[in-house]
C-alpha cells in the first residue's frame, strides 16, 4: 500500500483545501493528514486562526479524502511522522515549492498545484470587520506597536494623539496615520479602539474618556496606580459594553500560557515559592523613569509584569506584603517586594539603577520551573526534578517585540464580544494596581541606606 502524508492548518476549510486533499489522495492508496495544533499555530506566529483544532480536524474528515488525521505539534515532526508511518510520498501545495526538499532523503516529495484566487487569509479578511485603532502617546512603546499590529488581521492603526503637536505630526508622518493634537474627542471620533501608551499618570483620564465614548481600550502597563480607579474603569467598560484590557504582553505569549497550564496541572506539585526579577539600567536622562512627579521608579515601571506572574501562579489572596527600597531623589532605583500567601510566599526584585539577573523560578513540592533571563520575553523554560533525567525543556517562538500577542487577544475579544480575558482577568489587574498603590502609599516599606 502506497502511503501519502500532507499537512496544513485548514482554517475556514475551502475549495482550495479540498482540491489539495483530493490531489494528495491521488498520489497513493492511503492518505494521512496532519492538522496543526492551536499551540503550534501560535508558536509560528499564526495568530488569526478562526477554527480551533477540533473543528479543523472535523472539517478535514468531512471531505472524505483523509484515511487518518493526526495533529502536528512541533517543528521537525514531519521527519518523525514520515518514518513512524512508513510514508512513501510527502505532498504539499506548490506555494511551498522547494521548501520541503530536505524530506527527499526520507520519501518522495510532490508539490501539488494550488487553487488560485482563494485562501484562508482572504476568507478571514472578507468576513472580518476591521477594528480602527488609535494610539494615545507617541513614545518608545507606541513606535513598536504600529509594526506589531501589522501581524494581526482585522486591526488597522489609523490615528495617533499627542497634545504636543510636533510629536504627533512626526509620529503620524513616519507611520502613515492621522495626527491629532487638539481635541481628544476628535481623535476618538476617528477610531473604534484606543491603545493608551501615554505617561503613567495620564492613563486614567485617557482611558476613562475613551470608554465613556464607547471605545474599546487596551492600556499599557501599569494600567492604573489605584485599585479603586481600576475597578471603576472595568465597571464603566461593562456598562458601555466595550473591552478594557491591560497590555501585560507576557500574559498573552505562547510559552507563558503553556507554563501556566503545566503549573496548574500539578507537574511540580503544590507551588510554595515564586521568585521573579526584572531590571534594566537606564540613563538618568530618561526623564520619566527617574521623575518622582511623573510616578517614576522601578515599581511603577517594572512591577506589573512580576506581579502578573505571581498573581497568575498563586492567586489574589495574599495576607501580607513588605517592600525594601533604595531611593535616589525620591525615586526607587531598586525595590524588593515580598507577598505572603496562606500556603506560599512570593518575591519580586526590581531595578532601574541596580542590575540583577532576570530569572523566574517557580518552586513546588515535586520540582521547579526555571525561566531564564529575560523571563518576561518567555521563549524557553525548563521543568526540573530531583532526578535530572526527568527534566524537560520547552521552547517556543516569541515573535518580534511580543506586542502582537496582546493585540491579537484584544482584537479577538472585540470581534467575539468577550468582555474578559482568561489570560488576565479583571480582578487580577485590580490586585496588581492595588499592590503598586500600597507601595506608593508607603505601606510596610523599609528604605535601604
Amino acid at each position: 500500500m502506497k502511503k501519502v502524508i500532507t499537512y496544513g492548518t485548514y482554517d475556514l476549510l475551502h475549495q482550495g483545501h479540498i482540491n489539495i486533499l483530493r490531489r494528495a489522495k491521488e498520489q497513493g492508496d492511503y492518505l494521512i493528514v496532519g492538522v496543526t495544533s492551536d499551540a503550534f499555530d501560535k508558536e509560528r506566529g499564526k495568530l488569526n486562526v478562526r477554527n480551533n483544532v477540533l473543528e479543523r480536524i472535523e472539517a478535514v474528515k468531512a471531505t472524505g479524502y483523509a484515511d487518518e488525521v493526526i495533529i502536528e505539534d512541533y517543528v521537525g515532526q514531519k521527519i518523525d511522522d514520515i518514518q513512524k508511518y512508513n510514508i512513501d510520498v510527502f505532498a504539499i501545495g506548490s506555494d511551498w515549492e522547494g521548501k520541503f526538499d530536505y524530506l527527499k532523503e526520507y520519501c518522495e516529495v510532490v508539490y501539488l498545484p494550488r487553487t488560485e484566487g482563494i485562501s484562508s487569509t482572504q476568507l478571514r479578511a472578507a468576513s472580518q470587520a476591521v477594528v480602527r485603532v488609535g494610539i494615545v502617546g507617541t513614545g518608545r512603546i507606541a513606535r513598536r506597536f504600529v509594526p506589531e499590529a501589522e501581524f494581526v488581521n482585522g486591526v488597522d492603526v489609523v490615528a495617533a494623539y499627542n497634545p504636543q503637536c510636533a510629536e504627533a505630526e512626526a509620529f503620524a508622518q513616519k507611520h502613515g496615520v492621522q495626527p491629532f493634537a487638539d481635541r481628544y474627542e476628535d481623535f476618538l471620533d476617528a477610531v473604534d479602539a484606543v491603545y493608551v501608551a501615554s505617561p503613567h499618570l495620564t492613563h486614567y483620564d485617557y482611558a476613562r474618556r475613551a470608554l465613556q465614548a464607547g471605545k474599546h481600550v487596551l492600556c499599557e502597563i501599569p494600567m492604573l496606580l489605584s485599585a479603586e480607579q481600576t475597578r471603576e474603569l472595568f465597571a464603566l467598560a461593562k456598562a458601555k459594553n466595550v473591552v478594557l484590557l491591560e497590555a501585560s504582553k507576557t500574559a498573552f505569549c505562547p510559552a507563558w500560557s503553556h507554563l501556566l497550564v503545566l503549573v496548574k496541572s500539578g507537574v511540580i506539585g503544590d507551588v510554595v515559592d515564586v521568585k521573579a526579577s526584572l531590571s534594566k539600567l537606564m540613563p538618568e536622562t530618561t526623564i520619566r523613569e527617574f521623575d518622582a512627579a511623573a510616578a517614576g521608579g522601578s515599581v511603577t515601571e517594572l512591577a506589573p509584569l512580576c506581579l502578573m506572574a505571581i498573581v497568575k501562579l498563586l492567586g489574589k489572596d495574599f495576607t501580607d506584603v513588605h517592600f525594601y527600597s533604595k531611593l535616589q531623589d525620591g525615586v526607587d532605583i531598586f525595590t524588593k517586594g515580598e507577598l505572603v500567601f496562606r500556603n506560599a510566599v512570593a518575591s519580586f526584585t526590581l531595578g532601574l539603577g541596580v542590575k540583577t539577573e532576570g530569572n523566574l523560578v517557580v518552586s513546588g513540592t515535586k520540582g521547579y520551573i526555571l525561566v531564564p533571563s529575560p523571563w518576561w520575553l518567555t521563549n524557553f523554560f525548563e521543568v526540573c526534578y530531583e532526578d535530572q533525567n526527568k527534566n524537560k525543556k520547552y521552547f517556543y517562538a516569541y515573535e518580534g517585540d511580543g506586542l502582537r500577542y496582546e493585540i491579537q487577544e484584544f482584537a479577538s475579544m472585540i470581534v467575539n464580544h468577550r468582555a474578559e480575558s482568561f489570560r488576565l482577568y479583571r480582578d487580577e489587574s485590580v490586585v496588581i494596581a492595588g499592590v503598586i498603590e500600597q507601595y506608593r502609599a508607603g505601606v510596610n516599606t523599609t528604605c535601604l541606606q
